[in-house]
């Protein structure tokens, strides 16, 4: 298991396309445990395959951040079949070190995908979970946090991260 850097807002990586998960081998397999370890590092409830360079449709939620094994859950090709509610909520993002803002969201999803060895499976997710694996599909679809922001809500976004860049606290990467 490796702890690999997290790319920040601003590598086109982040906002590419990203191929499904076809082969469940052993090289996936490294891939999962690296995304649940830089994720504890970091730290985060979640992980997508693109922040950390791979452009596969691949994340991983862990609300207990390493202490539940039982908790690990890993997204392959997931698709949301179903929203309801709406909330808004604080949301960070470790592509967006130390930034934070408020989105909507929604209160309870359904979602399809394959686990780390392919088999299909739906998860009902509501609440902290439904926000963490909204925020990871959203990655694997090249949504970023400032994606959600319109107006002057946006522009004072992106001006803190520019004003982060200037003073040198914008990491090229991050953990």
């Amino acid at each position: 298991m490796t702890v690999r850097p997290i790319l920040v807002y601003g590598d086109p990586i982040l906002e590419a396309a990203n191929l499904p998960v076809e082969d469940f081998g052993a090289s996936l397999q490294a891939v999962i445990e690296d995304l649940f370890e830089t994720g504890w590092k970091a730290p985060g409830l979640g992980l997508a395959a693109p922040q950390i360079g791979i452009n596969l449709r691949l994340a991983t939620v862990d609300l207990s951040v390493g202490r539940d094994p039982d908790a690990r859950v890993v997204l392959a090709n997931p698709e949301i079949v179903h929203r309801s509610g709406k909330t808004h909520l604080e949301e960070g993002c470790l592509s967006f070190p130390g930034l934070f803002t408020t989105i909507d969201r929604p209160t309870a999803l359904r979602v399809r995908a394959q686990d780390g060895e392919g088999r299909w499976r739906e998860l009902e997710a509501e609440g902290l979970f439904a926000q963490a694996v909204c925020h990871e599909i959203d990655h694997l679809d090249g949504v970023l946090l400032v994606h959600h922001l319109r107006g002057m809500k946006r522009r004072l976004f992106l001006r803190r991260v520019a004003k982060m860049r200037k003073l040198g606290v914008w990491p090229s990467t991050s953990v």
